[in-house]
């Protein structure tokens, strides 16, 4: 006989179950090495209480990925000049409103060489690229575009990275229904579903941002996301095969890597070189810890760290990797791919 506690409606959004699982779970305060945290985003909050979550976790400095707009810049320059020395470094977002302006690249090169000698170490180019970003004719623009040659080369001939967020995870592009397996996430965040006729389709992004790489090999890129292809380490992992330009950060996928344990952990000692701590998540001890242990240990079905609402409905399995692995992920590649970080 059903009870009738078990008969009661319970909405999904209040279904919180807690795990009866008993298994071995450590608490891992720092990481094996100082680390670096390859993408952040810290422009709102103040730096100073930010170098204190630092401090207590173990972070030794932070790469901001700034998504201000070049009118908007000066300020987080400066206050980037009162911030506590070496503990920050910034990254320029490329800004392609001009493009429907029929501006072109110009002022993008222009301003890339500017806010570089102002003290910018890496460009930022975001998602809007390929999926809402249009020039003057309302097309939208690719990220293979050929035009946009004269700004990759800008970067190689400063010597600073180019971060690449195109795209976004495999389940924002497909129907937002019971079958996506993000639907709680796209539910709380509509505007970050593309499924639909008016944008391309996520393979098609991943081959835009392979062809973008292959054509410019003196410009070191930085896929972060994975690569926006968490969901296909094979994938990633034959990108980082060909392309010697090419690294990736481990930055708010977690919950993707830590659910593929096994592949996730043979991709990590394929290449223990092309791999970034990075974390995308506002700084908290917490948050970090939960990386440590996701990476240090061999703990199983325990939290991702998160934003807020979630990623899916499954937990992660630590990766156990080796010491000279976790030395390159946290701090030593991290300097290989920015030199700005390499000290001397």
């Amino acid at each position: 006989m059903v009870s009738a506690t078990a008969r009661v409606a319970l909405p999904l959004s209040d279904y919180d179950p807690q795990p009866c699982l008993r298994a071995p779970a450590h608490a891992v305060l720092r990481p094996a090495v100082p680390a670096i945290d390859a993408h952040c985003h810290v422009d709102s909050q103040p730096l100073d209480e930010v170098a204190r979550i630092m401090d207590a976790a173990g972070i030794e400095t932070m790469v901001n990925i700034s998504l201000a707009k070049d009118r908007e810049l000066d300020a987080v320059l400066a206050r980037h000049r009162t911030a506590p020395r070496g503990r920050f470094v910034l990254f320029v977002l490329a800004d392609w409103d001009g493009w429907a302006q029929g501006r072109g690249i110009a002022p993008m090169v222009e301003m890339l060489e500017r806010r570089v000698a102002q003290g910018a170490r890496g460009l930022k180019v975001w998602k809007d690229l390929g999926l809402r970003a249009r020039d003057a004719g309302g097309r939208l623009l690719r990220a293979d575009d050929e035009r946009f040659a004269p700004l990759f080369a800008k970067a190689a001939e400063l010597g600073i990275p180019v971060m690449l967020h195109l795209g976004d995870p495999a389940a924002f592009f497909t129907p937002v229904d019971a079958r996506n397996e993000r639907y709680e996430e796209l539910a709380a965040h509509p505007d970050w579903s593309f499924y639909g006729p008016q944008y391309p389709a996520w393979e098609e992004i991943l081959e835009q941002q392979a062809r973008l790489i292959a054509r410019h090999p003196e410009t070191r890129f930085i896929g972060a996301h994975m690569g926006g292809a968490a969901e296909d380490l094979a994938r990633v992992s034959a990108w980082l095969d060909r392309f010697p330009n090419f690294a990736v950060d481990i930055s708010a996928r977690a919950a993707e890597l830590g659910r593929q344990p096994r592949a996730a952990r043979a991709l990590f000692l394929r290449h223990p070189e092309r791999i970034l701590f990075g974390s995308d998540l506002l700084p908290s001890t917490e948050m970090y810890r939960l990386y440590y242990r996701f990476l240090q240990t061999e703990d199983e079905y325990f939290p991702y760290p998160t934003h807020g609402s979630g990623q899916g409905r499954w937990r992660i399995y630590g990766l156990g990797l080796p010491p000279n692995v976790l030395e390159r992920i946290y701090a030593a590649n991290v300097r290989e791919w920015i030199p700005a970080l390499r000290g001397g």
